[in-house]
């Protein structure tokens, strides 16, 4: 290796990169994730007036609550395999339209199951905007920065869902409390879900002023616009040609992947495949996503009031970004594993601490509570839960998934890794009210078995690529 050797980023070899550029493409990128997170959480502000609107039981309404996943799997599943052929950004594109379409569809549903298919199409959007911001980022990114521009992804994610919750606690405000409250002819949670059309259109634009990814336009020979991408990222010195030189190089060495070609292994998958399932089914299987969804809910059946269980969902977001932005500014200084294990260790013993005092609920139906110092553990716990998940595998995840394959693997392998995401966050989401209603103690319980089990699983078979460049991964 030469221009991109660890020892000699273009930030320390004499070269300034244009850094507030790259910043800008990265956070245009990572919109997607924005959305992301905003489409995933802002339905905790409308579950239970989807109930009373449609007059739907705990079961059915955790499917459909559920079904933006399987949209989601389908979408991170083809996204990468459309991207090597039309391109990052046409694939930010048709997302930002779906995105939109699904915004409205969501806001005017006539029926429960019309609901439902509005989520799966959303979902696929999000599929697809969970595999293209990560690959895109990763390939524009110089490799000295590539770490803290990749976490833009999760930081964009975890605004999305603060956002969700501030605009739901304003439209709640407005409508005077009540979810279905009449606001200009619609009912207030209709408003909630239909405001995504607003992030959905600025995604859109702002895929019109960033450029495609210069290993794409090198496998579909356009060199000079490839320079002259590499050139506005990395900076104008004398080793563009060389970093040039280097991916085209790998791009003629290689095809462009399929799904056939992450097979091989002894159990299916090459084993960095398997790698990238396990990052992702681990991240979900902690039961994060519970706090998203469920958040409001959760907290109501243990015996808070609908007021503050909506304030600590917001309090959570907060915390969440607080987390992220820890994982930012330390994930390129002590490297993705180091913090993945801190977040593991953290999780384990905060959601023990909550299984532990979701277990003295007292009480049946809506007459529950719990004591004050369980009641006081259960809100510390979920919080610090939050942010050790958020300075951790909240951010690592995605990092990682954007380098740990070779260039030859990443669009495919990044695409199963995330339909893998999907169909573990599904998981979680339609289990939760059965298992809730069954033993909320004993939910959380199997939840810090999977935060337990993450540990030795990240630091047996996860490569740390911190300092590498992409062309060296693999």
């Amino acid at each position: 290796m030469t221009s991109t050797s660890p020892s000699a980023p273009p930030a320390e070899s004499g070269h300034t990169a244009p850094l507030g550029r790259v910043v800008f493409i990265a956070a245009s990128a990572a919109m997607g994730g924005f959305l992301f997170g905003y489409d995933s959480s802002v339905i905790n502000g409308a579950v239970e007036a989807v109930r009373g609107r449609f007059d739907a039981g705990s079961a059915m309404l955790a499917q459909v609550i559920a079904a933006a996943l399987i949209g989601s799997a389908i979408g991170a599943a083809l996204a990468g395999r459309i991207a090597d052929r039309i391109g990052r950004i046409r694939v930010m594109q048709i997302a930002a339209v779906i995105f939109t379409v699904s915004a409205v569809g969501s806001a005017l549903p006539f029926a429960l199951w019309d609901l439902a298919l509005w989520r799966v199409l959303g979902g696929v959007a999000i599929g697809m905007a969970s595999v293209i911001g990560p690959a895109y980022i990763a390939e524009v990114s110089p490799p000295a920065y590539r770490g803290r521009l990749a976490s833009f992804q999760q930081a964009a994610i975890v605004t999305g869902i603060a956002v969700s919750q501030l605009v739901n606690f304003a439209i709640l405000t407005l409508a005077d409390g009540d979810q279905r409250g009449n606001l200009a002819g619609l009912e207030a949670w209709q408003w909630m879900l239909g405001i995504m059309v607003v992030p959905s259109i600025a995604y859109f634009l702002l895929s019109f002023v960033i450029p495609e990814s210069p290993r794409f336009l090198i496998s579909v020979g356009k060199h000079a616009r490839a320079r002259e991408v590499l050139r506005g990222v990395e900076g104008d010195h004398e080793r563009i040609d060389d970093r040039l030189a280097e991916i085209e190089h790998g791009m003629r060495t290689e095809h462009k992947s399929t799904f056939k070609d992450l097979l091989g292994g002894r159990f299916g998958f090459l084993p960095i495949i398997w790698v990238g399932i396990g990052l992702s089914v681990f991240q979900q299987l902690v039961g994060i996503n519970v706090v998203f969804y469920y958040s409001s809910t959760l907290w109501q059946s243990v015996g808070i009031n609908p007021e503050s269980s909506f304030f600590y969902s917001f309090t959570t977001s907060i915390v969440n970004i607080i987390g992220t932005v820890i994982a930012m500014l330390l994930v390129d200084k002590i490297g993705r594993k180091p913090l993945g294990f801190i977040g593991s260790a953290g999780m384990t013993v905060s959601l023990a601490l909550v299984a532990w005092a979701f277990s003295a609920v007292r009480g049946s139906g809506k007459n529950v509570s719990l004591p004050d110092t369980q009641g006081t553990v259960a809100l510390v716990g979920a919080h610090t839960f939050t942010l050790f998940f958020a300075l951790s595998w909240g951010v690592v995840v995605w990092v990682l998934l954007g380098e740990i394959f070779p260039n030859k693997l990443r669009a495919a392998g990044l695409g199963v890794a995330a339909a893998a995401q999907w169909i573990a966050n599904w998981v979680i989401t339609a289990s939760f009210p059965s298992l809730s209603d069954w033993n909320l103690s004993g939910t959380y319980v199997i939840y810090t078995v999977f935060a337990l089990l993450s540990i030795p699983f990240l630091l047996k078979w996860v490569p740390e690529p911190k300092g590498k460049a992409l062309e060296e991964m693999g």
